[in-house]
């Protein structure tokens, strides 16, 4: 297992969906095979038990379950468990278990509650302590979903004062803004540099880059698109980067539907063969049989935009 995130952590950590079964078990063959397709695809690490691998509908037995299938399957890249709760007892037992399991490090968003900075800055000093000062902590801001929105100010201050918070996963939206406001706050050098992986499926993941974002933490099911894209823009391929990162946008945008863009999602990866089921478990979206149509002709259509690429 390789060692713990860092503020120089970079490339695309991808956000792992849950696979179950048709009755609604936890399907851990389909764990397995898609932890080695995102494997095989160059990912540099990945991300379990976040909003998008349906983590709220798991008990904690299956959280340390599937915790402890994909980091023991796992050898060569980074795992992040995301282990935000209601409650900080829970939190702080589910991260220490992540962390002997070999986490690489740990994913919070702000607990939900009123929309106070000094709220949330006081609940971060908490879960920090309750950690301890050895467990890296990625600040999850997706303000859409928590509804809870964070200024690049107070996240600045919280990384600056909590120095185990070494990664932003910024996900607002409109928030290029963010990213470059947290950078320039680094250039006279009074803050540590911050990793910032960026979300929302990687939709703006080309202006993100340029803003200074180190890749992607998010979910896509061509994870390859974003490996190669980022790895393009790091080598300096700026223009092949963004022409390539194209070719998937129309996919990437249908997937990226709220609420609903979870079942598409899951069903790409069963036709591409990572998981046998593309199932959520309820509460969650069911595909019609127009929906598939409409899916099935978005990946016909990419398949064949790659080939002219």
């Amino acid at each position: 297992m390789t060692g713990k995130i860092d503020r120089n952590t970079r490339g695309v950590n991808i956000i792992s969906a849950t696979p179950f079964t048709d009755n609604g078990e936890v399907d851990f063959n389909s764990l397995d095979s898609l932890i080695d397709f995102f494997i095989e695809k160059g990912v540099n690490g990945i991300t379990i038990l976040g909003m998008m691998g349906e983590a709220d509908k798991l008990t904690l037995e299956e959280r340390r379950a599937v915790i402890d299938r994909v980091l023991g399957r796992v050898k060569d890249i980074q795992v992040v468990v995301g282990v935000s709760e209601n409650g900080l007892g829970n939190l702080s037992d589910l991260a220490a278990y992540a962390m002997n399991a070999g986490a690489a490090g740990v994913m919070v968003a702000p607990v939900k509650g009123p929309a106070r900075e000094d709220r949330i800055e006081a609940y971060y000093h908490a879960v920090c302590s309750a950690l301890g000062p050895d467990v890296p902590v990625v600040f999850q801001d997706f303000p859409l979903a928590t509804g809870l929105p964070v200024s690049s100010t107070l996240i600045r201050r919280l990384s600056d004062d909590l120095p185990q918070i070494v990664m932003l996963k910024h996900e607002d939206w409109p928030g290029l803004s963010k990213i470059t406001a947290l950078r320039n706050m680094e250039e006279d050098g009074t803050s540590e540099r911050l990793s910032i992986l960026c979300g929302n499926g990687g939709l703006y993941l080309p202006q993100e880059l340029a803003r200074g974002a180190d890749g992607a933490m998010t979910g896509f099911a061509y994870p390859e698109a974003l490996v190669q894209s980022v790895d393009l823009y790091h080598k300096g391929d700026v223009e092949q980067a963004e022409d390539l990162f194209d070719v998937y946008l129309p996919i990437l945008r249908h997937e990226q539907q709220p609420g609903f863009g979870l079942g598409v999602r899951k069903y790409i990866l069963m036709k591409r063969g990572a998981i046998s089921c593309a199932a959520t478990r309820a509460p969650g979206p069911k595909m019609s049989a127009v929906d598939i149509a409409e899916v099935e002709r978005l990946m016909s259509r990419t398949e064949k935009r790659l080939e002219e690429h």
